[in-house]
């Protein structure tokens, strides 16, 4: 799979979000990067950033959270299209959870591990 047709499934997960939570969304931008860092190299996804739940009066001015979707993995672990059409919505459905403040051991619970 290209990186251009994996870009259109990131784009097409985040269209499926409802519009009600992406409203809320607030200050985040999302990626798509070919490989995680050296030291993770299965990593399918990454939020960096301060979670809506943790901020406070002090949070203005700065850079956007970024949400990363990692390609090279998510197509190694996944053994054919659908499987990475599932993947790839199950981990940006993750990422933005956390951007709400949503841990993993709740994501796991959820089945969105």
């Amino acid at each position: 799979m290209t990186r251009e047709e994996f870009e259109e499934l990131v784009a097409e997960a985040l269209d499926r979000i409802p519009p009600e939570l992406t409203r809320l969304m607030d200050n985040v931008a999302v990626f798509v990067e070919d490989d995680p860092p050296s030291d993770d190299p299965e990593l399918l996804g990454l939020y960096e950033g301060t979670p809506l739940t943790d901020r406070g009066e002090w949070y203005a001015g700065v850079l956007p959270d970024r949400i990363t979707i990692y390609r090279n993995p998510t197509l190694r672990m996944c053994e054919s299209r659908e499987d990475v059409v599932a993947e790839t919505e199950i981990t940006v459905v993750h990422e933005i959870a956390h951007h709400f403040g949503i841990d993993d051991a709740r994501l796991h619970a959820l089945g969105y591990g």
